[in-house]
């Protein structure tokens, strides 16, 4: 990699304790441990998932900030009211009107973060029936607007927005990343290529598991190992935009029983990046009866 970028490298999520996809026994050794702690022991970065459902508690926030090292940096993941209307109405019954009072709870959520210097980007991402007309483009200016603060990564997922020569004009205006997406592609999709829009390059690999895309759940929708000549295909992407950016990230969203360390893994491998091994699975015995329940994470 070139030396002038900053290559952070994680997983989107770092606890999956239950469920046929968790990662205990697969990522995370059997018996009690910090997760967070141990997750930082191998990567520089992490998505934090749980602030799309609402706006973390900052007391769980700034223990996440403390069990991590110096020079890690946090991506969270927008809060859902602003982006997936429709999922908050399900969620909670009511209408997603953004108000003032909603940008205050989720900037003071982010706080600890902010604090410490630990904040790398706020990732807004929309839903594959987010479609380029003028309301979105409203909404996107509206979220840039209401985290000055915060370096913002954009998902957009149909193919409108690649379709539109003015998208990257529009998103370099903003300072703002479009996110580099790896995913099964369909005619609704994104194109495979999109320009670079900020001073930070921000990619997404979620898998290329076509034939569960649709119909399989949040866990078996990742169920998706990257091969090593796939891995050597992202790595090249990573390394063309690390020539032009100063900072750069890349999540693996794969998440099925620890597909997503194990894949971010060998991307580092493939950067000639300094890596742990993860084991492909330990032996270990755990009662999935059992719940911690000792504090929310991401």
């Amino acid at each position: 990699m070139p030396s002038g970028a900053n290559l952070y490298i994680g997983t989107s999520g770092w606890s999956y304790p239950k469920g046929e996809g968790t990662w205990k026994g697969y990522f995370y050794p059997a018996g009690k441990i910090i997760e967070l702690e141990y997750y930082g022991q191998s990567f520089n970065t992490v998505e934090i998932n749980s602030s799309f459902y609402r706006p973390p508690n900052p007391a769980y926030v700034e223990n996440w900030v403390k069990r991590t090292p110096a020079g890690f940096l946090f991506a969270v993941k927008l809060w859902q009211k602003f982006t997936h209307p429709k999922m908050y109405k399900e969620a909670y019954g009511e209408e997603a009107v953004i108000s003032r009072r909603d940008v205050d709870d989720f900037n003071r959520s982010l706080e600890p973060i902010v604090k410490s210097g630990k904040l790398g980007a706020l990732l807004a991402q929309f839903p594959p029936s987010f479609k380029n007309d003028g309301y979105s483009q409203q909404l996107i200016d509206a979220i840039t607007r209401a985290f000055p603060a915060c370096p913002l990564a954009v998902e957009l997922r149909h193919r409108s927005w690649s379709d539109d020569a003015g998208t990257a004009e529009f998103l370099r205006e903003r300072n703002a990343a479009w996110v580099q997406i790896d995913e099964p592609k369909f005619q609704s999709s994104v194109a495979a290529d999109i320009p670079l829009t900020a001073a930070t390059a921000y990619f997404r690999f979620h898998g290329r598991n076509a034939r569960e895309w649709w119909t399989g759940d949040s866990e078996t929708r990742y169920r998706y190992l990257y091969s090593p000549e796939e891995i050597t295909g992202l790595a090249e992407r990573v390394r063309a935009a690390g020539e032009k950016v100063k900072t750069l990230f890349a999540f693996f969203n794969n998440h099925w029983q620890a597909y997503a360390p194990r894949n971010a893994n060998d991307l580092k491998q493939a950067l000639q990046l300094p890596f742990q091994e993860i084991p492909v699975n330990l032996e270990f015995a755990l009662d999935k009866k059992e719940t911690d329940g000792k504090e929310e994470d991401g």
